[in-house]
């Protein structure tokens, strides 16, 4: 906030005076007498999305009544150039010329003068018990019931979603992104500050909006499924691979998403670049995007060439290990750490893990030209991660493509609720290519609070590859589990949802760090 005003409020005073601001804040703010409570209740809303919205302003040259939330007030400041508005809740001046809030000690003398005083050792009961409010407000006031604290039987935050014709695939997305609790609380508090919304002629397409919107509509109490169309939409026009009425991979769209929310965000700086996601200080990235590191080892010098890549999510291979080159199962060159999957099906989160970072040997088809040997020789490749993120998504690789065949494996893999990630990790990596032993047996011996993750969220798929419909499991609280199946909301078990076949498993870290 700006303790000296600015030009904008000068020049407003000089030629109007204080007279505006005083009618604005007796009216809307402090509302003394009923008739003013009354009529508070009837205008006071958005004149664009006609809602009681939080962050409501009042332009000072017209009384034209906007949400800040959703950039209303916004298009009229610009478009009329009535640069100054009231905040209808704290009575504080908004310059949108100067993009802050400007304080004036002339115009808080007013606000004091306005504001009604309570006799001497008059308290708040005393003020509560003297008013008396009309209809309108108490229709007001149960609609926008305030949230005080969330009890451990509160269903605030569950909400189905309509289906809008095979978006299944969008509406568990959509659910696990609801429940993702740093995302939650970063939509609840109001931090997203978008600049897209400005530009009259972008017809509100911000992605990042339309989610924080999703987010108020879920958190308002109201239980009635949400019709999510204008999200629909959005990622039409924006993911044009995904627009039409059949039905879409739960994995790819989660991927669009993730990338469209994050050129949104990165939209106010000009630093997007699509297709891959970046190591910046956007919410997505700051939740998302973890560090997967490569190190591929030439097998004449054992040099070891390092490279790090972002990520949003891990994708794991289900079916049989396919054979190397050279005849012998590739993780088998794997020392120092439990037993490999080997040829056969993984069973479990872990194994699907272990395979994942277990040294591959890429064979004589495959040489690379060492940088230190300065020839081309055969190599291992292994990854780990180098970087955790805040939430980890991974991707069990149901569905299997290859020329003129398609299938779905409906292996059963368990998963755990929580899970330790310290003996993947590139820090657990020995000079011989292996893990340390010692690493993986305190890992086993108790779970690592660094690297510890809990779940929260699972998608599921049920039925064929060409015929099927996705459903999620969302944790409300501990311990507590619901079903979403599109618009239909039901109470789930602990060991349901770990029973559940499984397609993408969300962890959300359970420790986290600050800088």
């Amino acid at each position: 906030m700006n303790c000296n005003g600015c030009q904008h409020l000068d020049e407003f005073k000089k030629e109007h005076g204080t007279e505006p601001y005083r009618i604005i804040y007796s009216h809307f703010i402090v509302c003394k007498s009923a008739d003013a409570r009354r009529r508070k209740a009837n205008q006071c809303i958005c004149y664009v999305c006609r809602l009681y919205a939080p962050r409501l302003h009042a332009c000072m040259s017209c009384v034209y009544i906007g949400c800040y939330g959703r950039g209303h007030i916004h298009e009229h400041a610009y478009k009329k150039e009535h640069y100054l508005a009231i905040d209808v809740c704290y009575g504080v001046i908004h310059c949108f010329a100067c993009q802050d809030y400007v304080y004036d000690k002339e115009l808080e003398a007013i606000a004091r003068a306005s504001t009604p005083k309570l006799p001497l050792g008059v308290g708040i009961k005393m003020t509560f018990l003297e008013w008396e409010p009309s209809d309108q407000e108490i229709d007001l006031l149960r609609r926008n019931s305030k949230r005080r604290r969330v009890e451990e039987r509160s269903t605030i935050g569950l909400r189905g979603l309509i289906n809008l014709g095979n978006t299944c695939f969008m509406n568990c997305i959509v659910q696990a992104l609801i429940h993702t609790p740093v995302l939650r609380d970063y939509f609840l508090a109001d931090k997203h500050n978008c600049n897209i919304h400005m530009n009259l002629n972008n017809n509100n397409q911000c992605l990042v909006c339309e989610l924080s919107q999703i987010f108020q509509e879920f958190y308002s109490g109201i239980q009635a499924p949400h019709i999510p169309y204008r999200l629909l939409h959005l990622v039409w026009t924006s993911a044009r691979h995904l627009a039409g009425y059949e039905q879409q991979d739960a994995h790819e769209f989660l991927i669009a998403a993730l990338d469209l929310l994050h050129q949104h965000c990165q939209a106010t700086n000009g630093n997007v670049e699509s297709g891959r996601p970046h190591h910046c200080n956007c919410i997505i990235d700051q939740i998302f995007t973890g560090g997967l590191q490569s190190d591929v080892t030439c097998k004449q010098c054992n040099n070891v060439s390092t490279t790090i890549d972002p990520i949003w999510d891990v994708s794991l291979d289900l079916g049989p290990a396919s054979p190397a080159t050279n005849g012998s199962h590739s993780s088998s060159l794997c020392s120092g750490y439990s037993n490999s999957p080997g040829n056969y099906d993984p069973t479990s989160l872990i194994d699907c893990l272990k395979r994942f970072t277990k040294p591959e040997h890429l064979g004589s088809s495959a040489k690379i030209k060492c940088s230190c040997c300065h020839s081309y020789q055969e190599s291992t490749k292994q990854l780990t991660m180098k970087k955790l993120p805040i939430v980890a998504c991974f991707h069990l690789k149901r569905f299997e493509h290859s020329t003129g065949y398609h299938k779905k494996i409906a292996t059963y893999v368990s998963f755990p609720e929580e899970l330790d990630m310290t003996p993947f990790m590139s820090s657990s990596r020995n000079n011989n290519n292996g893990y340390s032993l010692q690493v993986v047996q305190e890992a086993a011996r108790s779970l690592s609070c660094e690297n510890k993750y809990s779940l929260f969220a699972v998608v599921n798929h049920s039925g064929t590859i060409e015929c099927g419909h996705y459903t999620c499991y969302v944790r409300q609280h501990k311990d507590q589990w619901f079903k979403c199946d599109d618009h239909l909301i039901t109470k789930a078990m602990p060991q349901e949802v770990l029973n559940s076949e499984g397609y993408l498993l969300f962890y959300h870290k359970q420790i986290l760090e600050y800088s």
